[in-house]
């Protein structure tokens, strides 16, 4: 109970120190580049209420929806087959980190090729920018496993599916919550960068479309509801990788 109001306290305190640096800025910078915070709310909240965020936040939504279910679905199962061939985990691990130390911004162009305009296009560079984190977090997971599991489940002759099922993700969840952490935040990136090049709907291309009118409240605006977002559902995975930690 204690340290929980001391996190508590802790949290208060950053996001007060976080409002009074935003206001310093804007005193500094001035209206013209950076809107205060009061002036930011009023603007998300009157965007809110007229349902002109509506159909962007839907979009993006759906979209990294998609792109985190394929990204997680893709990247556990690959990262189980990975960890298990040792052999082959470990002629791809660097290749993988070498790939993803690629800038995603050059490949677009080959996505719009192969994926033309829309959703589809967005969906895979957020998977682009997902999978490759929770297939690693994954792989590490079953490395790092006791080997007793798996020579358990063999010695009672358990098929191969039981034992991923009842066996291995079980024993590696508490590194594929900490890899789709990572993933979550890269896959969000990924379909707002997505919407930023070739889109006409979506959050990224209100910031886009923003931009190009130097309508720095809306921008703003935007920043703030998607930081609101991601802070949010980073505090549901860290509580729940807490509990996980925690049995």
């Amino acid at each position: 109970m204690i340290n929980s109001i001391k996190k508590s306290r802790g949290t208060a305190l950053v996001l007060i120190a976080l409002v009074l640096l935003w206001q310093l800025m804007h005193a500094i910078v001035g209206a013209g580049a950076l809107t205060s915070p009061w002036v930011t709310l009023v603007k998300l909240c009157s965007m809110l209420a007229s349902g002109e965020l509506n159909p962007h936040m839907f979009e993006t939504g759906k979209a990294l929806l998609y792109a985190l279910v394929l990204a997680l679905a893709g990247g556990i199962a690959l990262g189980i087959l990975l960890g298990l061939h040792r052999l082959s985990g470990n002629v791809a691990e660097p290749i993988l980190l070498n790939l993803y130390s690629i800038p995603k911004v050059t490949l677009y162009p080959l996505i719009l090729l192969v994926f033309g305009l829309g959703l589809s296009a967005k969906v895979a560079f957020g998977v682009m920018h997902g999978l490759i984190p929770i297939l690693i977090f994954t792989m590490n997971g079953i490395r790092q496993m006791r080997p007793v599991y798996l020579r358990a489940a063999k010695t009672m002759h358990v098929p191969l599916r039981q034992t991923v099922l009842h066996v291995l993700l079980p024993a590696i969840l508490p590194e594929v919550i900490s890899g789709l952490r990572l993933g979550f935040s890269l896959t969000l990136l990924g379909v707002l960068i997505g919407e930023m090049f070739a889109s006409q709907r979506g959050l990224g291309y209100l910031i886009t479309n923003a931009m190009g009118l130097g309508d720095i409240a809306t921008i703003m605006a935007v920043a703030l509801l998607l930081t609101v977002f991601a802070v949010f559902c980073n505090a549901l995975f860290m509580q729940f990788d807490r509990r996980v930690h925690h049995k």
